[in-house]
């Protein structure tokens, strides 16, 4: 019985070298015949805070990370501890949501408050510095840890379903649990 022509054998060489190079190479996905594709991975679980729980991260321990939250994102804001650490200037935005104070530029105790609507509500100036503020300062400068329970669940504490976490693709969320 004769073997496979020879115009025949150069071409399988080709595919079967570029079918070893794919099951081999680094980093692209491994198609198995019957296996249905592996699901991409996900990142460490958000972490929810509480309002007590994020009072802990307010900068007066040393060793602790200092946090806040601004739009119910909580941001580590450890990094900038000359401006956000005790006796630094903007400690008071620490350890809580501070969406209003940062929206008016404000350090005012009644400003410090994740409430955007109730009290007087905030200028379409005051809410543009906000979302400003909150994309070129914190977003582009903090990593993201977690997000407050207002924003992640509903009053009634069942979970709100329009809940998307923030894009931060330069940073990884920390994994603290």
């Amino acid at each position: 019985m004769a073997g496979p022509a020879p115009g025949r054998r150069l071409r399988l060489r080709p595919l079967a070298a570029l079918a070893l190079l794919l099951a081999l190479a680094p980093g692209l996905p491994a198609a198995r015949a019957g296996q249905a594709p592996r699901p991409a991975e996900r990142g460490p679980p958000v972490r929810l805070f509480t309002e007590e729980e994020l009072a802990r991260y307010g900068g007066e321990e040393e060793d602790q990370p200092i946090y806040m939250a601004v739009k119910g994102v909580v941001f580590d804001v450890t990094s900038g501890k000359e401006f956000y650490g005790r006796g630094a200037p903007y400690n008071a935005l620490t350890g809580k949501d501070s969406t209003r104070g940062v929206a008016k530029m404000s350090l005012d105790p009644a400003d410090l408050t994740h409430d955007t609507v109730s009290q007087t509500g905030l200028t379409a100036e005051e809410l543009q510095s906000l979302d400003d503020v909150f994309t070129t300062v914190y977003k582009a400068k903090y990593p993201i840890v977690g997000y407050t329970a207002r924003r992640i669940l509903n009053e009634d504490g069942s979970p709100n379903l329009d809940f998307k976490p923030e894009d931060q693709p330069h940073f990884d969320i920390k994994d603290e649990f």
